[in-house]
C-alpha cells in the first residue's frame, strides 16, 4: 500500500489526496465581455423579427379590403408626442448611465426613473390609440394592413413594456446592492436595449405613420 502512494505521490509531483485536487482545481470566472457579446447577439434576433414585420407590413400595408387606410385612422400629433416620449426617454437613460458612472447611485436611480415613467407614458398613449381605432371598427382583423399594423407596433410595444420590467427590477438591484461590476453591465445591457427601441420607433413612426398618410 506504501508503494502505490509513494507511486502516486511522484506522479503528482510529491503532492497528494486533497492537495492534489486542490493543485489542478480551475477557478470558475465570468468571462470578460462574454455577456455584451451575448446580449449584441440577442439584439441581432431581434432585428431578424422586425425586419419580418416590416416585410410584411411593406407586403400587406396597401390591402385595405375596402376598410379604412392609415391617412384616414393614423393622428399624426398624437403619434408625434408620443415619438417625443420615448426619444426623451432615450436621453434620460443616458444621463442615468454618465451618473452610474460617476458613482452617483441616487441621481443614476433619479434618471431611471425619470426614463420608467416616459417608457410608461408612451406605453400609455399606445394603448389609447388601439383602442380608438378598435372602437372606430379598424381592429386587427379588419384588414391586411390593420392586421400587419396591429403586429408591428404591438411587438415593439410589447418589447417597451419588457424594458420597463427590467428597468423596475434594475432598480430593486442598485437599491440593494449598489453600483456593483453585475449591476453597471446589467445597466449597459439595457441602455442597448432601450435604444435599440428607439432606433426601431424612428422606422416605425417614418414607415408606418409618415409614409402611412400619403396618397
Amino acid at each position: 500500500m506504501s508503494e502505490i502512494n509513494a507511486t502516486l505521490s511522484a506522479q503528482n509531483g510529491g503532492v497528494t489526496g486533497a492537495d492534489a485536487g486542490s493543485r489542478y482545481h480551475v477557478r470558475e470566472h465570468h468571462p470578460e465581455h462574454g455577456t455584451m457579446l451575448g446580449f449584441w447577439i440577442y439584439l441581432m434576433s431581434d432585428c431578424l423579427i422586425f425586419a419580418s414585420l416590416f416585410a410584411t407590413y411593406a407586403v400587406l400595408g396597401r390591402n385595405y379590403a375596402g376598410g379604412p387606410s392609415g391617412a384616414e385612422l393614423f393622428n399624426l400629433p398624437l403619434v408625434g408626442l408620443n415619438t417625443a416620449f420615448l426619444l426623451v426617454s432615450s436621453i434620460t437613460f443616458g444621463f442615468a448611465m454618465i451618473s452610474a458612472q460617476s458613482k452617483n447611485l441616487g441621481r443614476a436611480q433619479l434618471w431611471l426613473a425619470v426614463t420608467g415613467i416616459l417608457g410608461a407614458c408612451f406605453l400609455g398613449l399606445e394603448m389609447y390609440e388601439f383602442v380608438e381605432l378598435i372602437h372606430e371598427g379598424a381592429g386587427p382583423s379588419r384588414s391586411s394592413f390593420l392586421t400587419a399594423f396591429f403586429s408591428l407596433v404591438g411587438t415593439h410595444g410589447l418589447h417597451v413594456l419588457f424594458g420597463i420590467v427590467w428597468l423596475v427590477t434594475l432598480m430593486f438591484q442598485l437599491a440593494r446592492h449598489g453600483l456593483s461590476v453585475e449591476n453597471l453591465r446589467r445597466m449597459a445591457c439595457l441602455s442597448l436595449f432601450w435604444h435599440f427601441l428607439d432606433v426601431v420607433w424612428i422606422f416605425v413612426f417614418t414607415f408606418v405613420y409618415l409614409m402611412g398618410t400619403l396618397p
